[in-house]
């Protein structure tokens, strides 16, 4: 076995001194523990002030496929994954030659030198940093579980010299987490050591990309999206969810169940005020949501794109009835099982039209966990004002990866909005109550909950109907339920989140983004401003779509239409919703799975731009 290796690039070149400010890589295999020394380093970066965001790409196995985590450090606060990678740790050898080859010229390779690099795998213009990491667990550890696990930690007190991460913070997370395991403490305090103590005693400590305490982060938690959705739900004062398992939507309602034992129990009674059902199958699921939501309760169900397609027929049934109910799509890449592990923004045409015959839908598209919160509260709020489903889009990148956001807020004065219900005392001042009449014009009908007064009862059906709630076949009366159908969803945009806008006053190009995808553009939106560009940038946070995000279109010469699929699905929604010829707005599509990055956005900027310019 050999030794410590520390060979400083051939080239001589190495990357200039970068403080808060740089992107390293994990590689290792899956189950093996890597999660919780990945977990342990963002962690201890985010409490020594410094903005810090984190990328976890996995298999959709369990255990013994490649994964990888990305780290980004930002003193800027920009949080989109970056394609070039400062450091890379390689602890993988069915991955090292990708691995290596991922390092930028000028970076840092730490490897586990326990075993050499074939000579294959050596480059002459980074550093190689070798730590014999499986050599010192096995002398270290006992158990070979123990030796496995524990490699991982001893990786991260490797990197805790290099980067200058402070070990009493690291000392402090662990004993957060291990505070009722003594032995596990105390071994991964050891683990801890064996790398730190090594590095510092065999490289020069830190290196030029490194670490220095900041106070960023005062007013930040780290929160993934699953988690913020499922905390939204609960404050909404949701009580039933009924799901199916599917990646990488299942940690949504397993959160919302955590939170629910806590929060939903009576604590003198131990009654549980809520009710959770694993359906055989989502179809099941999205049934048990409307008739919960018909009953009264605030009801949900969180899925992903397959799960969405055998929901069809009853998200149609709940907009035809006018059945409030609401969905949590986590996206993932496809089609069919596709890659479950992967984020992209492919189902917005299944959603926006879901079920047969002529259905639109409300989606809200949130950029962050920050903004799941809010939005699954707003959700519900629009599902029962509007007797309409309603989907929170959100995807992968989103839902489980950890982001750094603003502390949440709560007015404890909020109060549900219902919309449209009648209670008892005003079912008693009407002659007679007809489920689908419009009294004002704005498309929405009053409704009741079941029990309320036999005065209130009505029969809720799939089949044609009347404003009366009848069985009808007659063609001018379902002609006029879908018109108001229709004139209901055109009220409902006007109170979807309008649009955010950053605009210039001489700005001719207009970049248009939604979701995830946020973070990459509002970097490229900077990155191109300050190569002499003067861009605006318009994120859509709703659909349907209001007049604004029509002057935007119109208002520029030049759009960008940013998002993760490759048909280009959000152009098409706004081609066919506000009539926008689709050569006015160019595609800028990423859909690879992994998470965007600013230099894409900017690479097609500015090729495009160059492009049309030499043609004119």
């Amino acid at each position: 076995m050999s030794g410590s290796s520390s060979a400083p690039p051939a080239s001589g070149f190495r990357l200039p001194a970068a403080v808060n400010d740089f992107s390293f890589k994990i590689a290792t295999v899956n189950g093996t523990g890597s999660a919780s020394a990945n977990a342990l380093l963002m962690q201890s970066i985010f409490r020594m002030g410094i903005p810090v965001s984190g990328k976890n790409i996995f298999p959709s196995n369990i255990q013994g496929l490649p994964t990888w985590y990305d780290i980004r450090v930002s003193k800027d606060g920009y949080t989109a994954r970056l394609p070039e990678i400062d450091l890379v740790v390689a602890l993988n050898t069915g991955t090292y030659a990708a691995d290596i080859a991922t390092v930028r010229p000028g970076g840092y390779l730490l490897y586990d030198s326990s075993w050499p690099l074939e000579k294959s795998l050596l480059r002459d213009d980074i550093t190689m940093l070798g730590v014999p990491l499986g050599r010192m667990c096995v002398e270290a550890f006992q158990r070979d579980r123990d030796r496995t696990l524990l490699r991982n930690i001893a990786y991260a007190g490797a990197l805790a010299a290099l980067f200058a991460i402070d070990m009493d913070v690291i000392h402090e997370a662990l004993q957060e987490k291990f505070a009722r395991k003594k032995s596990l403490l105390e071994a991964n305090f050891t683990a801890i050591r064996l790398g730190y103590d090594y590095a510092m005693a065999n490289f020069a400590c830190p290196l030029p990309i490194h670490l220095e305490r900041m106070n960023a982060n005062a007013d930040y938690v780290l929160m993934d999206g699953n988690t913020a959705s499922a905390l939204g739900a609960v404050y909404a004062g949701a009580t039933v969810g009924a799901w199916y398992p599917i990646t990488p939507a299942t940690s949504l309602m397993e959160a919302f169940t955590m939170f629910c034992e806590r929060y939903r129990v009576d604590p003198v009674t131990k009654e549980r005020k809520f009710c959770i059902i694993q359906a055989e199958d989502e179809l099941a699921s999205a049934g048990i949501v409307i008739g919960a939501n018909w009953a009264g309760a605030r009801a949900f169900t969180s899925t992903s794109g397959p799960g969405l397609s055998l929901m069809q027929e009853f998200i149609g049934l709940a907009y035809y009835t006018e059945t409030p109910a609401v969905f949590f799509d986590v996206q993932r890449t496809g089609p069919s099982t596709g890659l479950p592990t992967r984020t992209q923004q492919g189902d917005l045409l299944s959603i926006a039209y879901a079920s047969h015959g002529d259905t639109k839908h409300i989606m809200l598209f949130p950029a962050n966990p920050e903004e799941c919160f809010y939005a699954a509260v707003k959700a519900f709020d629009l599902a029962d004002r509007f007797q309409t489903p309603t989907f929170v889009v959100t995807d992968l990148d989103i839902g489980m990866n950890d982001w750094m956001v603003k502390r949440l807020e709560w007015d404890d004065d909020f109060r549900p909005d219902l919309g449209k219900v009648l209670d008892a005392a005003e079912l008693e001042k009407i002659d007679k109550y007809w489920r689908y009449m419009d009294s004002d014009g704005d498309g929405i009908a009053a409704r009741t909950i079941p029990g309320v007064g036999s005065k209130g009862a009505w029969f809720a059906r799939g089949s044609g109907h009347d404003k009366f709630g009848a069985y009808t076949e007659d063609s001018a009366a379902y002609r006029e339920v879908l018109d108001r159908l229709k004139r209901k969803l055109a009220t409902a945009a006007k109170a979807l989140p309008e649009p955010e806008l950053d605009v210039r006053e001489v700005a001719t190009v207009g970049i248009v983004g939604f979701g995830s995808c946020h973070a990459a553009i509002r970097e490229a939106v900077d990155l191109l401003r300050s190569q002499g560009l003067t861009v605006d940038y318009m994120r859509i946070r709703a659909f349907p779509f209001d007049q604004p995000v029509a002057d935007f279109l119109e208002s520029h010469e030049t759009v960008f239409v940013v998002e993760q699929n490759r048909d280009a699905q959000m152009r098409s929604l706004l081609a066919i919703e506000l009539g926008v010829p689709r050569d006015h707005m160019t595609p800028v599509l990423d859909y690879d799975g992994l998470p965007l990055t600013s230099q894409t956005v900017v690479r097609a900027v500015t090729n495009h731009l160059a492009k049309a310019g030499a043609g004119k």
